[in-house]
């Protein structure tokens, strides 16, 4: 099961150029097709879920987009019941999760002074 889920998570990218030969290595280039809702967040601005894929994809107010490996339903569902989701993807998913940095954060955030 997991090689065909690893199957179709790699159709779902386009990566250019490929994986480099390095251990650990991150794609330069992904593209997401897996579709993002605004949640209410000061610092995630949209998270989506392929069910299919088991694939979390969270969108931070910064610009920056990772991708989650092998989550659970529940979690998705989880993250957008949450009061606060910033810090539910603290505890629950960040670090919990092999992850792939889609988009590297676009813009400086605001720090209240």
């Amino acid at each position: 099961m997991r090689c065909i889920r690893l199957a179709a998570f790699a159709a779902t990218i386009s990566v250019a150029p490929a994986f480099s030969q390095q251990p650990h290595s991150t794609p330069q280039h992904v593209v997401s097709h897996i579709p993002r809702q605004p949640v209410e967040s000061s610092a995630i601005s949209n998270v989506g879920y392929s069910k299919h894929l088991q694939i979390l994809e969270v969108e931070f107010v910064n610009g920056a987009i990772y991708r989650y490996l092998d989550v659970a339903p529940a979690v998705y569902r989880d993250v957008l019941a949450a009061k606060s989701k910033a810090r539910f993807y603290d505890v629950n998913v960040k670090g919990h999760y092999r992850s792939i940095r889609v988009r590297a954060p676009q813009k400086e955030q605001v720090r209240a002074q």
